[in-house]
């Protein structure tokens, strides 16, 4: 396991657009779906990191707990071939079992990734109402192994910002995982 730091991406920065099939419905999932939204969140995850893992049931918990209240959305953009858990049976897996209440997408292409300089899985994207970047980093503090419970409380502290129409402070802590398993 390569420990990967997110490369924290310019704060501004406008949401790059993607078109990807959800992994539990097969229905393709685009970033304009979730226009007219008080902000959206883009999640770069995988089934197998052990990152993920640890957080994952804290991720499904705040999937639920914001449901409705603006966009959510996970991408697994893993080589599938080379990682076979990280496919879109493994991932539609990973959603059912878990209760995500949000798509789940599969960036075969691993373009969308690229397009988002995305770097490790957890890595993590909230913009506001208009798709412009205000939080990147973690999700919390907990890391496998340090004992620090998973709560998501930075996100979730820049979610309720986002939520009010303000924009989080920019003293954000870069999320910490495993590298995206990129192909050859």
């Amino acid at each position: 396991m390569a420990l990967t730091e997110s490369t924290m991406m310019e704060l501004g920065t406008l949401a790059p657009d993607f078109a990807l099939p959800d992994v539990v419905t097969a229905k393709t999932v685009r970033r304009d779906d979730f226009r007219g939204q008080k902000g959206l969140l883009v999640m770069f995850i995988c089934t197998h990191c052990p990152y993920v893992k640890h957080i994952e049931k804290g991720l499904a918990s705040l999937g639920t707990d914001y449901a409705g209240k603006l966009g959510v959305v996970a991408i697994s953009s893993n080589d599938a071939e080379s990682y076979p858990d990280d496919s879109p049976a493994g991932l539609k897996r990973q959603a059912q079992t878990m209760g995500f209440k949000f798509p789940y997408l599969y960036d075969e292409s691993q373009e969308v990734a690229r397009a988002y300089n995305a770097a490790c899985t957890p890595d993590i994207y909230l913009f506001d109402k208009d798709f412009k970047l205000v939080y990147r980093g973690q999700f919390d503090s907990s890391r496998p192994g340090n004992g620090v419970p998973v709560t998501g409380k930075d996100l979730r502290v820049a979610m309720d910002v986002v939520l009010r129409g303000e924009k989080p402070g920019s003293d954000q802590q870069a999320s910490i995982g495993c590298n995206i398993k990129w192909k050859s």
